[in-house]
């Protein structure tokens, strides 16, 4: 078990790029350093002599190093990070479900800060932003060649101090300034509701510290509500990952004991595991099994798991498994593609290094890097079709992403997004009104819920109209090595 536990606590899965990161934290000491190549290191000493001889100005010893650190750590893939002593320790406020800020689940889009959605109830969302508003000043700041971390950094600050953004909205064709006070943000990872009578809807909106907790209480809330529940819909859409234990542990909630969730593959052997829906996987070190209160009945209620192109790397880890054990049908859209795990190693300093460790893989052994879950039906957005969809990004668009297996450049996904958004224009200038933005998930609105549920209740499900020029052809499995 003691390994089990040791390799458990090593592995966490990183989110979507400018998205909250959430990982487990674990120290891992080496027994040898790996011998340096001399030439290219000296080659390092003598570019770092000369800038600090011969700039303009004078530079800070210190931020030299770090920042060619973190530009070997960038040039790695779009996941891996270096974290300064400041950046470490927002990490870890988020790692725990709170942060000082303003209150975003982010992207980059055209070089510019990309609202995906405004954490409920934060200052961001009592300001009116929206998804799919374009940060492109923060203060005085021009948003264009920050990187995602910088960008972050300049939102994130001290609470009730006060941030001005300058917003462009697609859908109305104007910017405006949006003036924020910061606060402690609290992140609500889980919600759930009865949609209808008999049927309960549970969304895990991140894999945080205490998802787990939140999902057990709120699944209990349901079963109060109806112990005879006739169906379950699980919402994983836009939920971006977070921590390896977590996903185990949801998958679990519903699999029957020690069925593979998830196993992973990398270069150093605590890499290398398989992870069970068994306690020693996702149980906290020095407690009990958080499931023990769930009830029986989970295990075999019919469910439904809903994605989209934002369910990224935790969240693919369970629909992968609950979909490869045949445990629940998968409705809505491809997911994001993010197969790879990353290993959070602390450093001297209050820093640390966030490093893509090894890729996983679902239990038939398919990896869905740069490809993501293909979902048993697919859904649109609305019952008109898909507005954004074609619009977001997926791991395969990310620059320096980890190739995918017989992954190829999707240029038709490219023209696909620019005649969407070209549409999108011509269609705001025609009718000179702004795009509808898209209920709220778990709303009477939402469209890929109500199928959702009458796909639980044996009704017909209003499939994609789009899926045909959309989905993907799976590429063959590739089983971990």
């Amino acid at each position: 078990m003691g390994s089990k536990l040791k390799v458990a606590g090593l592995l966490a899965l990183g989110v979507v790029a400018g998205a909250l990161t959430t990982m487990q934290l674990q120290a891992v000491a080496r027994s040898a350093m790996a011998p340096l190549p001399l030439e290219e290191v000296q080659q390092l000493a003598a570019v770092f002599d000369r800038v600090k001889a011969e700039y303009v100005e004078p530079v800070d010893e210190k931020k030299l190093i770090e920042d060619a650190i973190a530009g070997m750590v960038a040039g790695l893939d779009p996941h891996s990070q270096y974290f300064d002593k400041k950046s470490f320790k927002e990490f870890r406020e988020a790692t725990g479900g709170k942060f000082i800020g303003i209150g975003i689940e982010m992207g980059m889009e055209e070089g510019l800060v990309k609202v995906v959605s405004p954490i409920e109830g934060s200052p961001a969302f009592r300001a009116g932003l929206k998804p799919g508003d374009l940060i492109t000043r923060i203060d005085d700041t021009p948003v264009k060649g920050l990187t995602v971390d910088q960008a972050v950094k300049k939102m994130r600050g001290e609470p009730g101090t006060k941030v001005v953004l300058t917003v462009f909205r697609k859908s109305e064709s104007r910017s405006f300034p949006v003036n924020i006070v910061r606060e402690e943000i609290r992140m609500q990872s889980v919600r759930a509701s009865m949609p209808a009578p008999g049927y309960g809807w549970v969304r895990v909106a991140q894999f945080q510290d205490r998802t787990v907790e939140d999902f057990v209480r709120k699944v209990n809330d349901l079963y109060k509500q109806d112990p005879n529940l006739k169906g379950l819909v699980l919402d994983l859409r836009n939920d971006p990952g977070g921590l390896l234990d977590g996903a185990v542990a949801i998958s679990a909630a519903f699999l029957p004991a020690d069925t593979v969730v998830v196993t992973t593959n990398g270069q150093i052997a605590e890499s290398r595991a398989t992870f069970r829906a068994n306690p020693d996987y996702y149980a906290r070190r020095g407690g009990g099994d958080p499931l023990k209160s769930l009830p029986a009945a989970l295990k075999t209620v019919p469910l439904v798991v809903l994605v989209n192109e934002g369910s990224a790397s935790a969240s693919e880890i369970v629909a992968g498994a609950l979909q490869d054990q045949k445990r629940a049908t998968i409705m809505g859209a491809q997911t994001f593609g993010k197969g790879s795990v990353q290993t959070v190693r602390p450093l001297p300093g209050d820093t640390a290094l966030k490093i893509t460790t090894a890729r996983y893989y679902t239990p038939s052994g398919r990896s869905i890097q740069a490809k993501g879950i293909v979902p048993d039906v697919w859904l649109d957005e609305t019952a008109e079709g898909n507005v954004y969809a074609v619009l977001r990004m997926r791991e395969a668009d990310l620059d320096k992403h980890l190739i995918g297996a017989d992954e190829k450049k999707d240029a038709e996904r490219e023209k696909a997004r620019d005649e969407a958004r070209k549409k999108l224009e011509e269609q705001i200038a025609k009718t000179k009104e702004p795009v509808k933005p898209l209920p709220e998930f778990g709303s009477a609105e939402d469209f890929p819920l109500q199928q959702a549920v009458n796909q639980l209740r044996g009704l017909p499900v209003m499939a994609s109209k789009t899926a045909a020029s959309e989905q993907r052809a799976e590429a063959p499995t590739t089983p971990a090595k």
